[in-house]
């Protein structure tokens, strides 16, 4: 099983959007707001763009996209 490792803002956005079809809805700062429509509603999460993201913070982003920690690990 893939483990999660540290990661910057900007690729964690990228993985996002090539692999789990999100889109920037919009940037606030440092703060991005990726959305992504399905047939059950629309699915938001915010990413902080630092240099490098605190575990806990990922694994919440993750929590709220919806995206199981695996899946996501799999493109890193």
């Amino acid at each position: 099983m893939p483990k999660l490792k540290r990661i910057s803002g900007k690729e964690c956005i990228k993985v996002l959007c090539n692999k789990f079809g999100f889109s920037i809805a919009r940037q606030r700062g440092s703060h991005v707001v990726l959305k992504k429509v399905t047939p059950e509603g629309t699915i938001g999460t915010v990413i902080p763009v630092h240099k490098e993201l605190k575990m806990s913070t990922l694994k919440s982003a993750l929590e709220l996209a919806r995206i199981k920690e695996e899946d996501f690990a799999k493109y890193l």
